[in-house]
Parts: C-alpha cells; sequence; structure tokens
C-alpha cells in the first residue's frame, strides 16, 4: 500500500490563524497606548492606601471637619555655612510674597522661621498644597520659583511630605519608557542566542506587546473607574510579568513546536499546522496551570489590609492572563503562517539533545539520593542567613537610591531644626479633655505640643473635638520618630474621657509597616495551601505536590538568605520593607511551582509509558533547555526592574531574578528529580500512575 501522501493546505487551515493574526494587530492598534497612559491614574500617597481601622485614617477622616481643604505640605529649607545674610532674609521675605501667590495654595505659607544658631545659618517655611492639585507640577513650581533671584552661596531645597511624593513620582516616571525599553531589549538579546534567528524573538517579542496592551487597557479602564489601586510599583511588576510570563510560555510552546517539526509521520514530516496543532495540545495543559497557579497566587493578595497590595492583585493577574491569552493564539497563529522559515537562518526547527542535561540526567540516574541531600543540605545553609534580612521597615528619605532634592533638604532640616517640623504628628481629642491631653503629649520624641487655633487666636474646636500638633524631635520617617509616636499614643489613649487618636505622616508610616506585617503573616499560608491545591489537582497526588511545595519553600528561604547578605554587606542597604518578603514569596513560589509544573507533567506524561525512573530522566533532558531558557529570561526581565531608582524596586529585583535562577538552575534541575527517581512510583499516590511499573529493569 503506497504512503498516504500530505493533503494539500486547504484555506481554511490557514485562514483561521491569519484571522487570529488580525485580531491581535488590532488589540495592539487600539490599546497599546495605554501603556503610556496608566501613569495618569496611578497614585502614590501612602495614606491612601491605609484601611479604615488605621488610627491614622481615623484621624486623617476627622481633620476633614476641621478644615475641608486638604493639604499636603512642603517644606522650604534655606541654608547658608556661616549665617545668614540681610540679602538672604530679603530673598527669603520676597519668596514668601511670591510662594502665597501660587494658586494652588491652600492657604498662605507659614512665615520664614530662623534656625537657633548665632547668626542664624538656616531658615524655613511652610506651603501648603491643596490635595487637588498636581502635587508633581506644584513642587516643579516651587523650585522653579525658589530658583529665581537666589544669593549666590545659598542652598534652597524644598522637601517635605509634597517633595517627597513629587520626587518618588519622577522617579517611577521611567516605568512606561525606560523600563519597557531594557526589558524588551533583555528579553530579544536572550531570545536571538536562543533560537539564533533573527524572526522567531520578533514574533515572541509581537506576543509580549499585545499581551501587554491587552493588560494595559483593562487595568486602565478598572484604575479610571476606582474598581483597583494602581501605583507606580504595581505598574513595573505589570510590565515586567507580562514580559516575563509571555516569553516563559512562549518558550515552551516554541519548543514542543520543534520537535513536532522534526518527527516523522506518514509520508515525511509532520506540516506547520499539524505541527502548531500537535504543540498546543500538549503544551496547553502546563502553560494554563501555570498560568492559573500564578493568577491564583498574586490574588491572595486581595486578602491584604493595603490597598496598595490588594491592587496588585488583580492588577498582576491580568498581566499574566493577558500574557496566557497572546501565548496560546496569537503566537501559535504566526507560527503556523510561518513555518519552518520563523527559524531561519536554520535549515531546519528540529530540537538537538543537549549533552548538558543528558550529564544531568545521568548523574541523577547513578546517585539520586546523593544528589537531593548535597543540594538539600546546600539550601538550608544559605535559608539560615535569612533571620539577618532587616525587613521591618525603612524611612522614606532612604527608599531612593539616587540623590533627590527632597532628602537632602530632610537632612539639612534635621539639622537646624526639630525633625518633624513641617510634618507634625496630629492628635485628635475631645475639647473637654484639652489640659490633660497636652499634658500626656510631654513624652520623649516631642519638642512641643499645641491646639490649633482660628484667626482671632482661639483653640478651634469642631463637634466638640480638638486638633494638636505635635512636632517631633526627629525626622517624621525616622525610627526615633515612629518610637516617639508610639510612646505618644500609648500616653494619650491612657487619658481618661479624651477619646484621643493619633495621626500624622509618621503615624501613616507606623500604621502601614504595622499593616504590612500583618499582611505577611495571613497572606503566606493562603498562598501556600492555594497552590498546594492546584498541584493536587494537576498532578493528581498528594506526595508529589507536598515534595514540589516544600523544594520551592526551601529555595525561597534560601533566596532570602542570599539577599539579606548581599543587602547588608554587599550593597549596603539600610534595610528592607516588609512587602519585600511577601512579594518575594508570592512572585518567587507561584513562579518556582511554574517550572516545577512544566517538568512535572513532562515526567507524568513519560511516567505513564516507561515508568517513574526512566520518566523522570526523559522529562528533564526533554525540558531542562527550555525550562533553564525560560528562568533565564524570567530573571533578567526582573532585574529590568533596577533601572528604576527605588529601593524597593531593587530588592524585588534581586529576590526574584536570583531565586528564579536557582530554582531552574538547582531545585528543578537536581533537587526535584533526583527526589522523584529516589522515591518513585510511591511519588504519584494515590492516583493509579503509582502502581505503573517500568517497561526495562535497565
Amino acid at each position: 500500500m503506497a504512503p498516504e501522501r500530505p493533503q494539500p493546505v486547504s484555506r481554511l487551515r490557514w485562514l483561521l490563524p491569519a484571522l487570529l493574526a488580525l485580531a491581535w494587530l488590532a488589540v495592539g492598534g487600539l490599546a497599546g497606548p495605554f501603556a503610556g497612559k496608566l501613569s495618569e491614574v496611578a497614585v502614590n500617597d501612602g495614606s491612601a492606601f491605609l484601611p479604615s481601622s488605621a488610627e491614622s485614617t481615623e484621624v486623617r477622616e476627622a481633620q476633614a471637619a476641621f478644615d475641608d481643604t486638604e493639604a499636603t505640605p512642603a517644606v522650604i529649607v534655606a541654608e547658608r555655612s556661616g549665617g545668614l545674610g540681610e540679602a538672604d532674609l530679603a530673598y527669603l521675605a520676597a519668596a514668601s510674597a511670591a510662594l502665597a501667590e501660587l494658586e494652588f495654595n491652600a492657604g498662605p505659607p507659614i512665615p520664614p522661621q530662623l534656625s537657633g544658631e548665632t547668626p542664624p545659618e538656616a531658615a524655613q517655611t511652610v506651603v501648603l498644597i491643596d490635595a487637588a492639585a498636581d502635587e508633581s507640577e506644584a513642587v516643579a513650581s516651587i523650585r522653579s520659583l525658589l530658583d529665581e533671584g537666589r544669593p549666590d552661596g545659598l542652598d534652597v531645597l524644598v522637601t517635605g511630605q509634597a517633595a517627597l511624593g513629587a520626587d518618588l513620582g519622577e522617579a517611577f516616571g521611567g516605568v512606561d519608557g525606560l523600563l519597557l525599553l531594557v526589558a524588551a531589549a533583555v528579553v530579544a538579546v536572550i531570545l536571538v542566542l536562543v533560537y539564533r534567528s533573527p524572526l522567531l524573538p520578533v514574533l515572541v517579542l509581537l506576543t509580549c506587546g499585545f499581551a501587554l496592551a491587552a493588560a494595559s487597557a483593562a487595568v486602565y479602564a478598572l484604575a479610571d473607574a476606582g474598581a483597583i489601586d494602581l501605583n507606580g510599583q504595581s505598574q513595573g511588576i505589570l510590565f515586567i510579568l507580562v514580559f516575563g510570563a509571555a516569553t516563559d510560555y512562549a518558550l515552551l510552546l516554541v519548543s514542543r513546536y520543534r520537535e513536532e517539526l522534526a518527527r516523522e509521520v506518514p509520508g515525511g514530516r509532520a506540516d506547520r499546522f499539524t505541527a502548531v496543532r500537535r504543540a498546543l495540545r500538549a503544551t496547553i495543559e502546563p502553560i494554563a496551570a501555570s498560568a492559573g497557579t500564578v493568577v491564583l497566587g498574586v490574588l491572595c493578595l486581595l486578602f491584604s489590609e493595603l490597598e496598595s497590595n490588594r491592587g496588585l492583585g488583580p492588577v498582576a493577574a491580568i498581566g499574566i492572563g493577558a500574557a496566557f491569552l497572546a501565548a496560546v493564539t496569537f503566537l501559535p497563529a504566526v507560527l503556523a503562517l510561518f513555518g519552518r522559515a520563523a527559524f531561519w537562518p536554520r535549515r531546519s526547527g528540529g530540537a538537538r539533545r543537549s549533552r548538558l542535561w543528558s550529564n544531568a540526567a545521568g548523574l541523577v540516574a547513578r546517585r539520586p539520593r546523593a544528589v537531593w541531600a548535597t543540594t538539600a543540605a546546600g539550601l538550608v545553609v544559605l535559608a539560615a542567613f535569612m533571620v539577618q534580612l532587616r525587613a521591618d521597615g525603612t524611612a522614606q528619605t532612604e527608599v531612593f537610591l539616587t540623590d533627590v532634592d527632597s532628602v537632602a533638604g530632610q537632612e539639612v532640616l534635621a539639622e537646624h531644626f526639630p525633625g518633624g517640623s513641617g510634618a507634625p504628628a496630629v492628635i485628635v481629642a475631645n475639647e473637654s479633655r484639652l489640659d490633660a491631653v497636652l499634658a500626656a503629649a510631654d513624652v520623649d520624641g516631642v519638642a512641643a505640643a499645641a491646639p490649633a487655633v482660628d484667626e482671632s487666636g482661639e483653640v478651634r474646636v469642631v463637634d466638640g473635638l480638638v486638633e494638636i500638633e505635635a512636632v517631633l524631635e526627629d525626622a517624621p520617617d525616622s525610627d526615633a520618630a515612629m518610637a516617639a509616636v508610639e510612646r505618644l499614643r500609648e500616653s494619650v489613649h491612657a487619658v481618661d474621657g479624651a477619646d484621643a487618636l493619633v495621626g500624622g505622616p509618621t503615624a501613616i508610616q507606623l500604621d502601614t509597616l504595622a499593616t504590612s506585617e500583618r499582611d505577611r503573616a495571613v497572606i503566606i499560608p493562603i498562598v501556600l495551601a492555594v497552590i498546594l491545591l492546584v498541584l493536587m489537582a494537576l498532578l493528581r497526588s498528594i506526595v508529589a505536590p507536598l515534595l514540589l511545595t516544600a523544594t520551592v519553600v526551601l529555595s525561597f528561604g534560601a533566596t532570602m538568605g542570599v539577599s539579606a547578605l548581599v543587602f547588608n554587606h554587599l550593597l549596603g542597604f539600610p534595610g528592607a520593607d516588609p512587602t519585600v518578603v511577601l512579594f518575594g514569596f508570592v512572585f518567587l513560589v507561584a513562579l518556582g511551582i511554574d517550572y516545577n509544573i512544566f517538568l512535572m507533567t513532562r515526567v507524568r506524561e513519560e511516567s505513564g509509558r516507561i515508568g517513574t525512573k526512566a520518566g523522570t530522566l526523559r522529562g528533564l533532558v526533554a525540558t531542562g533547555g527550555v525550562i533553564t531558557s525560560a528562568g533565564v529570561v524570567l530573571a533578567a526581565t526582573f532585574s529590568a526592574l533596577a533601572v528604576l531608582p527605588i529601593l524597593f524596586l531593587a530588592q524585588i529585583a534581586f529576590v526574584v531574578a536570583f531565586g528564579v535562577l536557582l530554582d531552574t538552575v538547582v531545585v528543578r534541575s537536581l533537587l526535584v528529580p533526583a527526589l522523584t527517581v529516589d522515591i518513585g512510583r510511591a511519588v504519584w499516590r494515590p492516583s493509579k500512575l503509582a502502581r505503573v511499573r517500568p517497561l526495562s529493569r535497565k
């Protein structure tokens, strides 16, 4: 009987891929601009993210009764070593008058106050910026005005909450420009090295670009409608997640597509349409499971009490969902249209076995127990250094990795005035107990406390409440200031009948840190439980999911141990925010499980035919190159976050990048396969696969 000859390609076989490609081109054209518009709906005000139950939030709401215009202070500090001269004082008086005319003022500027030296070396004044004004533009206007006519040798800086917020917004300004450019360039270089083809990387980058466009449009619409909270950190993580996840899914699909193109079928090799169909059928389960695991993992952030953390959950989930859709629709479509030409100038898209992974499989086969015991012991040693990680928060002025005026101004202010000048703690209490509350406010760390007065100089009383401003001795974002606020709260809370509450910038930071620590303790167990259930459903087993989850947690511990050493001794970071540990755990566990899913679904597929040991070794060889490439891509894209001069993002960049590499190179390549081989068929219990015997005992 003559061999069956391939049928001519029908119009329908190329029409569907063509329509899918055109549909995504339309999505890119319509939704693409939203990636550059996300900063318009991003909010970076930390006070807006606290839960309503936080004491500082209650104070903020009570303050609205005293003044219906919300304002953010910008503190202007001028300094001249040796003392201010007459020209300096005249300049400050003129600047104060000019500042009073600015349209965004929420009230007249506080007259310049001189420092206590003789002669005074510094002066300060406070401008209240209306909350409805654009903070960045207002601070820029103040700085521009102060540059006019400034005497030579006089240093004039703008600091305070408004300036810190403006400088933070400027730092995040590179999210939709520099960050995207660096991430795309990194992915492009790695893909060219992996594929050795100029066309295939373009197709993968288009997949990433279309996914980002779709995700950005959805996030913009939800943030603009007030359904979710978006900030600069979430925006940057969204871009990186989309690029990293879409590339990972593309690598897995293209790797299987290569295998199918090389597969022999009756009449010759498989045609491009058959190869795409088979590749998609083989990879859709692990890709969907991977995407679903990450989506469920990041959605656990919805249990956070911080709106900024809670907002990242749906933002990241939307990004992963868009990456998944683009990778399983647009990319297969263009692969079907281009066929083997996508791999040009290589003549064949066929996959080649790597000697490296064959050697790794051989090592695991010969001495599985020694391999997993050695790697596990090494990870435990690294994890022991995790106790050195200082993740109890940092000062606001320490979040910048570059020199900014607001930080320099805060240092000058603290040198010549009480550190809390311009950002006092605020006490709201019953008017009948005013004297007792003022007496209670005399605690270590508080320089002075006085009630707010009206224009006639009388204490302002609204609904039986008074507002008291307590100027702190230390910078408002320092540990000493937060300790002072804790003492202040304890003291005024003890005043019977006062119902006193303490808020203000320092209290906001204190409440944020406390909420972050609560979130970390609550969300981490939830993430573990969710991922364990997903693995059990996917692998139809109990032993393997417990094993995989334990290895990823061990990998996370080792990563944080190395991070502690690098942050403390190599980079000299001042500390870390509690959310670094939380975000690091969510991303590393969810993404680390991804690579175990890619491996173990292939191992499960092979084990059903040839037994667990042989199936594990074959799965390791088949997936070693693609999973390692995916890990390198994800690590490189997360590393791109370090181009933004923000401490939190630099730390997350290192934690995730190092953790992903550790997971792909050590955990997934050695620890998991060795454990699986050593345990044998029992790893699949209680599924029927635990009863499958190998075809050969060789």
